[in-house]
Order: structure tokens, then sequence, then C-alpha cells
């Protein structure tokens, strides 16, 4: 992938997490739940804090600290997005840094976090969680990064396997 389509591709994801949150918006009053499909649910909350309103009486914390994970992500996808190699890394940066800038955009834009996506479950503290795109965007990157890193070579095995391969050249 190269680092347009890398650009590309995290521009997409926050327009179309932007877009969503945008919709409920205007479209949700606040106490207002929507079924949609099985057990999800559209609803419009505003978060004024970080995850799981981590920090909400700290405004100031909760922008800065934001900012500084969407920057720290931001430098890691431009490095990676260098290499040649790493298409997981990649696709799993491009996802976090979306999320993550989508969520610092609320924050600085509106002053909170809108989520809009929760499940109809049976569990009610569970119930009351409510999400955005941004949200699994973060954690499937995460998810992505922790499977490229579990699963690549260490420094040591590549030196064995290219020195395997020489050998046998």
């Amino acid at each position: 992938m190269s680092r347009k389509w890398s650009l590309i591709e995290t521009a997409g994801l926050f327009a179309a997490d932007q877009l969503f949150k945008t919709y409920a918006e205007q479209n949700l009053d606040k106490k207002e739940e929507r079924k949609l499909a099985g057990a999800l649910v559209l609803r419009r909350v505003h978060n004024k804090g970080l995850c799981m309103g981590l920090l909400s009486e700290n405004q100031t914390a909760v922008k800065w600290l934001s900012l500084a994970a969407s920057g720290i992500v931001t430098v890691c996808q431009a490095i990676v997005s260098f290499r040649r190699k790493g298409f997981w890394q990649k696709k799993g940066l491009a996802l976090m840094t979306a999320g993550a800038w989508s969520n610092t955009f609320d924050r600085f834009a509106r002053g909170y976090v809108v989520d809009y996506i929760g499940f109809d479950i049976k569990d009610p503290k569970t119930a009351k969680i409510t999400y955005n795109l941004g949200d699994f965007f973060i954690t499937a990157g995460a998810v992505i990064l922790s499977l490229c890193s579990l699963f690549s070579p260490s420094g040591k095995e590549k030196e064995k396997v290219q020195k395997r391969e020489d050998a046998d050249d």
C-alpha cells in the first residue's frame, strides 16, 4: 500500500465516522434509541471524557491527552508508511489514526465526543455503553498491530531465516 493510499484510507475512515456523528447529532434526540439489525441500537450520547467518561471533569487534560495520543499514532503511521513491507501494520495504523483523530476533532470542535452505536443486551451495565466508528477503528487497529507483533519473527529469527534462504541459493 503506497503512502498516498494509506493517507486516503485514513481520511476516508475519519470522514465516515464524522458523517455518522453528524447524522446522530442532527437526527436523534438525546434519549432516543432506534433499534437496527439484531441487538444494534442507534442513539446519541455526548462523552466529555476519555474512554467510558474517564477524566470527564478535566476537559483540558482530556483534550491534550487525546491530541498527544493522536500525534503519536500519526508519527508511527508516517514512519511505517515509508517501509516497503508491513501491509497489516499500515492497515492497523490507518484505522487507529482515523479513529484517534475523529475523536480528537470532536473534543476540540464540539467539546465532547459523539457516540452513537449501542447494543441491546441483557447486562444493563454493558447495554449503557455507547460507541462510535472511531472507537471500533481504534480497537480493530490495536488488535491488528497486536497480531502483527505476536506473529512477526523477532530479529534473531529473521536472521536465521535469511541465512537458510542464502544457504539454499
